[in-house]
């Protein structure tokens, strides 16, 4: 007899970390567990970001001076969270919600939660994803290697009669603001998700990014062609089978598939200038997928507190549009 093994979101090991348990820490353990994050190999005593002295004293309450250098610093200075108005409690239940949502979480929704604006929440948000996307870097992918594309955005809205419907599949009826995002996905291993105007655009992506000696999985598309001077390819005619053979890109289709439903069902618009933060967000969702949500939430916190100061989203709603 068949037994069915219960989904990991699910089980009791996705959930180490609640709200409630946040809330209940108080202001000066959320604090606490940032110097943690910001400096753990002092185990949270405070190090001086411009010359690197561990030698500093209090000036004020959770601000710090630097005995070899002068500095005035506070334990988000030069962080993606630098001249932040919430309270650390705030921003922990931020990383917390945040982490919690398998399909992403709206804006909108993370505002009423904190009872904050939808600008701040807006921001909050997209400098996680900013320092999420630090683990990806220079990653270099290896064995089998799963590649797909899928194409976002370019919405055209069709024409009340159907007599004056155009045919969307021809290039003159587009809107021209179709992106398209490749996936590359190692079996049992990490995700790098880009932005291409055509699937074939991302073979030279391919060649940065995944080893000479790996194993590509693909469809029959004919930007893929190319692939086969560098690379031991095969490829599955998805208008005959999923599977041929063992040759599949379901952990490609498993990716877009977190990444539309965050596009239809919870953000809406994930197209245009933001599109690459979203893929990037699906790609350490799909990544992590099977680490309970407070490790994820110390994963987030540990790159969030090791990431420099934003420069694309520092000030971002006082830039003249």
């Amino acid at each position: 007899m068949k037994t069915h093994r219960q989904h990991f979101l699910l089980s009791a090991k996705a959930r180490t970390l609640s709200l409630k348990t946040v809330f209940r820490m108080g202001e000066e353990a959320a604090y606490n567990l940032f110097c943690q994050m910001r400096w753990p190999e002092t185990e949270g005593e405070a190090v001086c970001p411009r010359c690197g002295c561990v030698e500093t004293y209090d000036i004020t309450r959770r601000r710090f001076k630097c005995v070899a250098c002068y500095h005035q610093f506070s334990v988000t200075s030069g962080t993606i969270f630098a001249s932040r108005k919430l309270s650390y409690t705030d921003l922990l239940a931020a990383i917390v919600i945040f982490v919690n949502g398998a399909k992403g979480v709206a804006a909108l929704q993370l505002s009423r939660d904190l009872d904050c604006q939808y600008k701040t929440a807006f921001v909050l948000t997209h400098k996680l994803r900013e320092a999420m996307a630090k683990e990806q870097a220079g990653a270099k992918l290896d064995g089998i290697v799963e590649i797909d594309g899928a194409y976002f955005g370019g919405y055209v809205k069709p024409e009340n009669e159907k007599a004056d419907r155009k045919d969307l599949r021809l290039k003159a009826n587009r809107s021209g603001k179709r992106q398209c995002v490749v996936i590359m996905r190692e079996r049992n291993g990490r995700s790098l998700p880009f932005i291409v105007r055509h699937e074939g655009d991302a073979v030279p992506l391919v060649r940065d990014h995944v080893g000479t000696l790996a194993t590509i999985y693909a469809d029959e598309g004919t930007g893929w062609d190319d692939l086969h001077a560098g690379w031991d390819t095969y490829r599955v005619n998805h208008s005959e089978r999923f599977m041929d053979k063992g040759v599949c890109t379901n952990q490609a289709e498993s990716y877009f598939s977190r990444l539309r439903r965050m596009e239809v069902g919870t953000h809406h618009h994930i197209a245009g200038k933001y599109l690459n933060a979203y893929a990037g967000e699906a790609a350490w969702r799909e990544d992590h997928r099977r680490t309970d949500n407070g490790n994820q939430a110390a994963m987030v916190g540990f790159a969030a507190m090791a990431s420099k100061q934003s420069r694309q989203w520092a000030g971002y709603w006082q830039r003249a549009a």
